[in-house]
C-alpha cells in the first residue's frame, strides 16, 4: 500500500494490534477515512473485509466515493456498483454492507469489519451475525462512532476496557486535528452546551432522558420584557385545535425576547389571527420605522387544515393580504426539522457552550413557561427514552413547539464544520 497520511492520533488507533478495537470520537476526527485506510491494509491475499454501516444507503453516501479513490491502484477489475463490492489485486476483497437487515448478512467468513456509528445499529448485528462471521478465521473488528447516548455503544466502551484482546481509545474533535479552532469556535456558540460536549468532545450524554428544554433556569430567562419600537415584531404559530398555541417576540440582533402568548381553546387558525393583531395592535402602532413582521410556525400547515377548506398558511396569508400598511413575510421551510434539530436549536439559545444566553421570556408567559418547566421526552414501552416530545399532556409542549419553529429557522445549526481534508502521497 502506497503511504497515507494519518493524523497522530489516527495512527494511534492504526498501529495497535488488538483483535478488537473501540474508537469513541468527535465529530470530523476523521473516523470514516480513518475506518477506509485499515480496510484497504487489511485487505490481503484472499482476506474478506467489510464496511458496515447503519443502512446501505448510508454505506455508500459516506464510504463509496472515497473508497473507490483509495484504492483505485490497487484493483483487480472494475468495482462492483450494484453489490458496493470492489476486488483488490492478490485476491482480497472490500465490501460495503449495511446493518438495517442484520440476518441477510450470514452466511460469509470474515477476516476484518469496520462498524461505523455502531451506535446506530442494532446490538445483535454484532452478537448475532458479524462477531460469529470472524471466529473462524480468526478476524478483527473495529468500532468507530460519536456517542449517542447511553445506549449499546457506551456498555460496548465500558466493557471493553476490561477485556483482553480489546482496545479502546476516546478523542475529541479538537484531538483529531481536521477542524480549525475557529470552526470549534464557530459550533460552540451554535450549539448547547450537553451536545457540544457529545458531539465535539466525545463525551456519553442522555439528550433524550429526562427534561427536553434542560437548559431554561426561570432566574435566568425569566424578566419583564419591554417591548422595543425600533424592532420588528415575529409570530410563530403551533396549528393545534385546542389548544391553538402562539407567540410573539422580538429579534435583536442573536437575541430572542419573547413578549407574549396566546392560547386559544376550541379556537382555529383565523381567530388565531385576529387574536395576534388585537394583542399586538398597540405595539405596531407605537413602531418608529415601516411595520415588517416575520411569521413563524409549523410547516405541515401548508397542508393540513384545522377548520376550513384552506390550509392554515393560505388563511394566514388571507388574512394579513388586507392589512397594506403592514409588511408580512411567512418564513416557513417546506418542510419541519427533526425534533431533535429544533430542540437542540432551542437549548443552544437558552445556553450554548460560550455560556451565552439569547433566549428571554417575559413574565406574562406563564404557560411557556411551565413548557419549559415541564415538557418532557417520551419512554418506550421498557422505560428508555425516545427522541420523541411526550404529548400526553394536551397543554404542554405547544408554546415551546412554535418557539422551537422560529428558532430552528431563524438560528439553525448550520452542520458540517470546517474538515481540513486528507491527502495521499
Amino acid at each position: 500500500m502506497a503511504e497515507v497520511t494519518l493524523k497522530p492520533n489516527q495512527g494511534v488507533v492504526f498501529q495497535s494490534d488488538a483483535r478488537f478495537r473501540v474508537l469513541v470520537a468527535g465529530r470530523r476526527f476523521g473516523k470514516t477515512f480513518l475506518a477506509l485506510v485499515e480496510l484497504l491494509a487489511a485487505c490481503k491475499s484472499g482476506r474478506l473485509v467489510w464496511y458496515v454501516a447503519p443502512t446501505i444507503k448510508q454505506a455508500k453516501r459516506i464510504a463509496w466515493k472515497s473508497l473507490k479513490q483509495l484504492t483505485r491502484p490497487y484493483w483487480a477489475g472494475k468495482p462492483n456498483e450494484t453489490d458496493l463490492r470492489i476486488e483488490i489485486r492478490g485476491g482480497g476483497t472490500i465490501c460495503l454492507r449495511g446493518a438495517d437487515n442484520y440476518d441477510s448478512l450470514r452466511g460469509d467468513g470474515l477476516d476484518f469489519v469496520v462498524l461505523d456509528e455502531y451506535a446506530s445499529m442494532a446490538r445483535e448485528a454484532w452478537t448475532e451475525v458479524l462477531r460469529p462471521a470472524l471466529a473462524d478465521r480468526q478476524g478483527r473488528a473495529l468500532f468507530i462512532g460519536t456517542p449517542h447516548g447511553y445506549n449499546h455503544f457506551y456498555d460496548l466502551y465500558q466493557e471493553a476496557a476490561d477485556k483482553p484482546d480489546w482496545a479502546v481509545f476516546q478523542f475529541t474533535t479538537e484531538q483529531g486535528g481536521n477542524v480549525a479552532w475557529e470552526e470549534l469556535e464557530k459550533a460552540a456558540h451554535e450549539l448547547d452546551e450537553r451536545t457540544y460536549r457529545q458531539e465535539f468532545q466525545a463525551c456519553f450524554e442522555n439528550l433524550t432522558a429526562g427534561m427536553v428544554y434542560y437548559a431554561f433556569k426561570r432566574e435566568e430567562h425569566v424578566h419583564s420584557i419591554p417591548y422595543r419600537a425600533n424592532l420588528p415584531l415575529f409570530w410563530s404559530l403551533d396549528f393545534n385545535i385546542s389548544p391553538m398555541c402562539s407567540v410573539i417576540g422580538q429579534r435583536d440582533g442573536e437575541e430572542v425576547r419573547i413578549l407574549a402568548e396566546i392560547v386559544l381553546e376550541e379556537s382555529n387558525t383565523e381567530s388565531a389571527c385576529e387574536a395576534f393583531m388585537e394583542l399586538a395592535r398597540d405595539w405596531l402602532a407605537r413602531a418608529r420605522a415601516a411595520v415588517h413582521i416575520d411569521i413563524y410556525g409549523d410547516a405541515t400547515g401548508k397542508g393540513r387544515h384545522s377548520a376550513a377548506s384552506q390550509s392554515d398558511w393560505q388563511i394566514v396569508r388571507d388574512f394579513f393580504s388586507h392589512y397594506h400598511g403592514y409588511e408580512f413575510a411567512i418564513q416557513v421551510p417546506p418542510s419541519n426539522p427533526p425534533v431533535k434539530d429544533r430542540v437542540c436549536c432551542v437549548n443552544a439559545m437558552l445556553r450554548n457552550r460560550a455560556g451565552e444566553r439569547r433566549l428571554l421570556v417575559d413574565r406574562s408567559c406563564k404557560h411557556l413557561i411551565q413548557d419549559f418547566e415541564r415538557v418532557h421526552w417520551k419512554r418506550d414501552p421498557f422505560g428508555s427514552p425516545m427522541i420523541e416530545i411526550d404529548k400526553s399532556d394536551p397543554k404542554r409542549s405547544h408554546l415551546s413547539d412554535a418557539v422551537g419553529y422560529m428558532i430552528a429557522q431563524a438560528f439553525p445549526i448550520q452542520g458540517r464544520y470546517g474538515e481540513v481534508p486528507h491527502f495521499l502521497v
